[in-house]
C-alpha cells in the first residue's frame, strides 16, 4: 500500500499477487490490506472493500458485493474465508462456506451488537457488545460452541485461539473453551485453575497457556506443542509478566528478567544449552516459527529452537552482542535493526 492509496501487488497470480482484474479499484483510496492464505482484501476510505487472490479463498466477494460496497470498518479471517464488521455491528462472511465462509446458520445473531471477531484455522467467533459469543465455521474446530453456549453467553471480555480450538476470558477471570479437544478445545484438566484469576491467555498452534494475576502459568492442549508444561511447574508458579509462542512451544518471560520454557523441543522448547543467557536481563522475547529471539537489555539477543528457521545465529554473533533496538521475524527467519540504524 502506498502513500497516495494504492496498492502494487506481486508474487504468485493463484495467491494474490495478480491484482490486474481489480486494478481501477485499487488506483486510490485504499486504507488497509488483509488476508488469508490465498487471497487478499483492501479496505477502502469509503468503507467499501476490494478483493482480489486464489478462487475459493475468499478472492471472489460477488455475492455478498452490495452488503460490502460501504459501511466496512475491519475485515477478519480463517485460512480461506473472511468476515467483514460493519459500523451497524453487522458481519458479512465470503469465502470457503464449511470454513466460515457461509454464516447463514447465525445470520440473525450477527445482524446487530457485534464488536469483534476472532478466528481459528476454519471457524470464527464474534463477540457482542453484550458480552455474549456466536460462532460459525467449521463444526468440530469451534465452529460449534452449543456445548459451552449457556457459558458464553455474557460476561465475556476476549476471545483467543489455537489452530482448531477457541478460549474465551470472561470478566469474572475464568476461561471457557470449546473447539478439537487435542488442540485446547478441552480444559478440563485443569478446569479448578482456570475458574478465576486469569489476566489473559496465549497460545500456539496445538495449546493455550493463561497468565493469572499472582503471576502463575495454567497450561493445557497437546502435551507435545505446549500443553504439559509440569516438569517446568515450580518455576512459572510466579513472577509471568509475559508469554510469547513457536508454533509448538512457549516461552514465559518473568519479572526478574530470566526466561522458562517449555513445549517441543525442536521449536524452542528446550533452551537449556544457553540457560545461563536467559537467566537475567531479558527485556522482550520475539519467534519465527520454530525458533525463539531473546533481546536483553544491555542490546544483545540470544537465539534457540531450529537451527535452520533462525534459532542458529552463530554467523552473526558479533552483530548480536550489542546495538539491537528491534527484532522482526517471518516464519522461518529473524532480522535486526541496530541503534545505528
Amino acid at each position: 500500500m502506498k502513500s497516495d492509496g494504492s496498492v502494487l501487488t506481486w508474487g504468485s497470480s493463484t495467491a494474490g499477487g495478480d491484482s490486474s482484474s481489480v486494478s481501477s479499484q485499487l488506483n486510490s483510496g485504499v486504507t488497509e490490506i488483509f488476508s488469508n492464505r490465498f487471497a487478499f482484501v483492501a479496505l477502502k476510505s469509503d468503507g467499501s472493500v476490494v478483493t482480489w487472490g486464489g478462487s475459493g479463498y475468499g478472492a471472489d466477494s460477488s455475492s455478498v458485493s452490495s452488503q460490502i460496497s460501504s459501511g466496512v470498518t475491519e475485515i477478519f479471517s480463517t485460512v480461506s474465508a473472511f468476515a467483514a464488521l460493519k459500523s451497524d455491528g453487522s458481519v458479512v462472511t465470503w469465502g470457503e462456506s464449511t470454513w466460515g465462509g457461509d454464516s447463514s446458520s447465525v445470520s440473525s445473531q450477527i445482524s446487530s451488537g457485534v464488536t469483534e471477531i476472532f478466528s481459528s484455522d476454519s471457524a470464527f467467533a464474534a463477540l457482542k457488545s453484550d458480552g455474549s459469543v456466536v460462532t460459525w465455521g467449521y463444526s468440530s474446530n469451534g465452529g460449534d460452541s452449543s456445548s459451552v453456549s449457556s457459558q458464553i453467553s455474557s460476561g465475556v471480555t476476549e476471545i483467543f485461539s489455537s489452530d482448531n480450538a477457541f478460549a474465551a476470558l470472561k470478566s469474572d477471570g475464568s476461561v471457557v473453551t470449546w473447539g478439537d479437544p487435542s488442540f485446547g478445545g478441552d480444559s478440563s484438566s485443569v478446569s479448578s485453575q482456570i475458574s478465576s484469576g486469569v489476566t489473559e491467555i496465549f497460545s500456539s498452534e496445538d495449546a493455550f497457556a493463561a497468565l493469572k494475576s499472582d503471576g502463575s502459568v495454567v497450561t493445557w492442549g497437546l502435551p507435545g506443542g505446549g500443553g504439559d508444561s509440569s516438569f517446568v511447574s515450580s518455576q512459572i508458579s510466579s513472577g509471568v509478566t509475559e508469554i510469547f509462542s513457536t508454533d509448538r512451544a512457549f516461552a514465559a518471560l518473568k519479572s526478574d528478567g530470566s526466561v522458562v520454557t517449555w513445549g517441543d523441543p525442536g521449536f524452542g522448547g528446550d533452551s537449556s544449552s544457553i540457560a545461563s543467557s536467559l537467566s537475567s536481563g531479558v527485556s522482550e522475547i520475539f519467534s519465527s516459527d520454530r525458533a525463539f529471539a531473546a533481546l536483553k537489555s544491555d542490546g544483545s539477543v540470544v537465539t534457540w529452537g531450529e537451527s535452520t528457521w533462525g534459532g542458529d545465529s552463530s554467523s552473526v554473533t558479533s552483530s548480536l552482542s550489542s546495538g539491537v533496538q528491534n527484532v522482526y521475524s517471518s516464519s522461518k527467519a529473524f532480522a535486526v535493526i541496530d541503534n545505528d540504524g
